[in-house]
């Protein structure tokens, strides 16, 4: 995936308010910039860091740009902008980089589905079945540990995936849960438990259940996002 348009390089001043991101141009400008992203961006948003946004000239639009990447303390590149998880994924899909998936004949997105009014990342028709694949975004990255985790905050809407997930799985359907790993330099994921005891109880539940769990790390960089090879993940 390709940015439509060049990004521009800034300095992070604060995060705030979740979506509000106020940040200095290489050239001195100040910006106030959509921040992408309701997590808790842990160790994504330290004071001073470098990031990168895509401009916005659009009149009727609030704010003027929109922030894309960071560099972590540890020095990865990060995508903070969760929307373009699920559009990575679908690239990939559609240009058969993840194996495990490749050969459905029906993609559709956002399907209704399970008996907590959940909805579906994508559903993926193959002949005689269906899969079902729900997409997390992954930016937390620890100092000396090329080890990413999820969740970064509490999530109880990650959990209810997870069980909705389970169900499928127990009923005999294929049910995937697929991380999409946004973070440079990273060779394995594992849940967050020092986060979210909860969700890492519901993942290894869904697990047993017989959900599939993949996850796919991304090249970054401030021209392009793909996903690249798959990697471990870690109990």
């Amino acid at each position: 995936m390709r940015f439509a348009q060049p990004l521009e390089a800034a300095r992070l001043v604060r995060r705030y308010k979740r979506f509000l991101a106020d940040v200095v141009t290489e050239q001195g400008e100040p910006l106030c910039i959509h921040c992408p992203n309701t997590g808790s961006m842990l160790n994504c948003m330290a004071e001073g860091a470098r990031v990168w946004f895509a401009r916005n000239d659009d009149p009727r639009r609030k704010l003027p740009g929109t922030w894309e990447l960071v560099e972590t303390p540890q020095g990865r590149l990060a995508c903070i902008n969760t929307a373009r998880a699920n559009r990575l994924v679908e690239e990939a899909l559609l240009d058969g980089v993840i194996a495990e998936l490749d050969g459905f004949t029906r993609l559709r997105r956002e399907v209704a589905y399970g008996q907590e009014n959940s909805r579906v990342d994508f559903c993926l028709s193959y002949p005689g079945s269906e899969v079902h694949v729900e997409v997390k975004s992954v930016t937390l990255g620890f100092a000396d540990d090329a080890v990413a985790a999820f969740p970064d905050a509490v999530t109880s809407r990650g959990a209810r995936h997870l069980r909705e997930l389970a169900a499928l799985a127990r009923s005999g359907q294929r049910a995937v849960l697929l991380y999409c790993v946004n973070l440079s330099g990273v060779e394995g994921v594992r849940p967050a438990r020092e986060i979210d005891p909860l969700y890492a109880a519901a993942l290894q539940d869904a697990m047993a259940a017989g959900v599939e769990v993949l996850a796919y790390a991304a090249e970054l960089s401030a021209e392009e996002i793909r996903l690249a090879r798959r990697i471990p993940v870690l109990p």
